[in-house]
């Protein structure tokens, strides 16, 4: 068996239409069938249906599907591994997070990665926590970074730490001299907060419903862009991890208040990788870059 027909099958299963994975792997149609049957000949069984509709797995191929996919992911991981054997500090990796940590943590690790290793790139998918997770597993992903990831065996945890969430003012706005703010003072501004279904806005309405205060924003976006906006025109003001909006802190447009009391939100960040799969040199930097700024305490 080729490992070209293992590639012609998984385009196969990816696109459910022998023209378009010809189409994107730059053959014939005829090219993709040739191998589908040399795949059927080798296990001895029919992996697909075809009809006007396009493609059909039968079991047979819904079973090397499954299997297909993630052999090619190792092997491509073993190829970027012997390039690094040869010396070769350029590579690609693969970094899956939910939406909140690649606002808060991941952009601002690439902005510096990039400046010091421009060869090596970087490919980010921004879906939920538990699918992020999940591509460790499956070989889509070399790291995963989440917020509030849910609890899946056969995850290595390299580091997990705390986020805290400031309020972030503008540098004209009333708060911005201030050393903390209450959270009695911040329910009684204009908010502008992400919608219900981000895991931070499930916990800030648990800290004020514990607080007996109501959380009523008049902006809700789940645009981080969106929330610098309101807050830069001095709209509304937001509760956000300062690494978020560090540019506009360094530059002195905004500021960050910590709430009073110890009553700030704190979100769990965690830095996974596979555990029975060596990261690459590319991987292996960019982990150490996420994990540096982990630790760096959040002024």
């Amino acid at each position: 068996m080729q490992l070209r027909a293992l590639m012609y099958f998984d385009e196969l299963v990816r696109t459910n239409s022998m023209r378009a994975a010809a189409e994107n792997l730059n053959v014939a149609p005829t090219a993709i069938s040739r191998q589908i049957e040399n795949l059927e000949y080798h296990f001895g069984a029919q992996l697909v249906e075809r009809s006007n509709r396009g493609v059909k797995l039968t079991a047979a191929g819904e079973l090397l599907a499954a299997h297909a996919g993630r052999t090619l992911r190792e092997l491509e991981h073993v190829h970027r591994l012997i390039d690094d054997l040869k010396g070769l500090q350029r590579g690609h990796v693969s970094i899956h997070a939910n939406g909140a940590a690649v606002a808060t943590l991941i952009a601002p690790v690439l902005a510096e990665f990039s400046l010091r290793y421009p060869k090596l790139r970087c490919e980010v998918t921004i879906t939920s926590a538990r699918a992020a997770i999940e591509a460790l597993g499956s070989a889509e992903a070399d790291i995963a970074v989440t917020l509030f990831s849910p609890k899946i065996s056969g995850v290595k945890v390299r580091m997990r730490s705390d986020i805290l969430y400031d309020a972030i003012v503008s540098s004209g706005h009333p708060l911005a001299g201030c050393k903390t703010v209450t959270l009695a003072a911040l329910a009684a501004q204009p908010l502008a907060l992400p919608d219900k279904s981000f895991a931070a806005r499930q916990a800030f309405d648990a800290l004020f419903a514990a607080e007996g205060l109501s959380l009523d924003p008049v902006f809700v976006t789940g645009s981080l862009e969106m929330l610098r906006e309101l807050v830069l025109r001095g709209a509304a003001i937001t509760l956000l991890p300062a690494l978020t909006v560090k540019r506009e802190l360094d530059a002195g447009l905004m500021r960050a208040v910590p709430v009073a009391e110890g009553k700030a939100v704190r979100t769990p960040v965690e830095l996974c990788v596979a555990p029975d799969r060596p990261l690459s040199f590319a991987a292996s930097k960019l982990a150490d870059f996420i994990e540096r700024f982990m630790r760096q305490p959040v002024a």
